[in-house]
């Protein structure tokens, strides 16, 4: 598949960013998701993942070196790509602030109330640390959290913390995943999850997406 055959659905498959643009995509593509607000739909956790299963190539091909070890190749990829995020939510960050103090003057509407932003803030003054972090493991959440941070005026030393951290904690965890995985079962097994990427994509939103569903589930039952 090239970018001529390119169809809206590509951008939900991890396999056509590497195929297409390689590691320099897959940065942008986690840039994009943490910082800007048309990231929302991009496929975060499956493209980690699955850039785990293909690291050895990606830093081959991306940077044009190759360490001789799979664990340092895992390495080097999980920091350019983990400073990608780090940036990313900085955008976020730095695009709520802004507009913060217009949005807190702002009046009522039937779509904007300014309580939810001061529940927000609560919130965030409460356990904003532990809120960022989190947030890196669930999709569009990723993308808005470090906006709302901003437009609450969380402390900046306090969010570049939990950013770094979470940052880290996200990209790592998926790469190693994804690559130790695809070993475990080939050598156990005999499935080689490169030939059957659709599984784990589905797998992958599933596990990430429930939490969020059974959270929504349970509030409507409790009101």
């Amino acid at each position: 598949m090239t970018l001529l055959d390119f169809v809206w659905t590509n951008l939900l498959q991890p396999q056509w960013y590497i195929n297409n643009g390689g590691l320099w995509f897959i940065i942008f593509v986690v840039f994009a998701e943490t910082g800007l607000f048309a990231g929302f739909f991009l496929p975060g956790d499956s493209l980690l993942f699955v850039t785990g299963i293909y690291s050895d190539e990606l830093i081959q091909q991306g940077l044009q070196f190759d360490s001789g070890s799979a664990f340092l190749n895992l390495v080097l990829l999980g920091l350019l790509i983990s400073t990608a995020g780090i940036i990313g939510n900085y955008v976020g960050y730095w695009f709520g602030r802004k507009s913060g103090p217009f949005l807190f003057e702002r009046k009522d509407t039937f779509f904007f109330k300014k309580k939810y932003l001061y529940q927000a803030k609560d919130f965030y003054d409460k356990h904003g640390g532990g809120a960022i972090v989190m947030a890196r493991f669930l999709p569009i959440v990723r993308t808005f959290a470090p906006i709302v941070a901003g437009i609450v005026q969380m402390d900046k030393k306090k969010f570049t913390f939990y950013n770094i951290v979470g940052s880290f904690a996200w990209v790592f965890s998926m790469l190693f995943a994804g690559h130790y995985l695809q070993k475990f079962i080939l050598n156990s097994f005999g499935f080689d999850l490169k030939q059957h990427l659709e599984v784990i994509v589905i797998g992958i939103v599933v596990i990430t997406t429930a939490p969020v569903i059974i959270k929504m589930f349970f509030s409507k039952k409790k009101s």
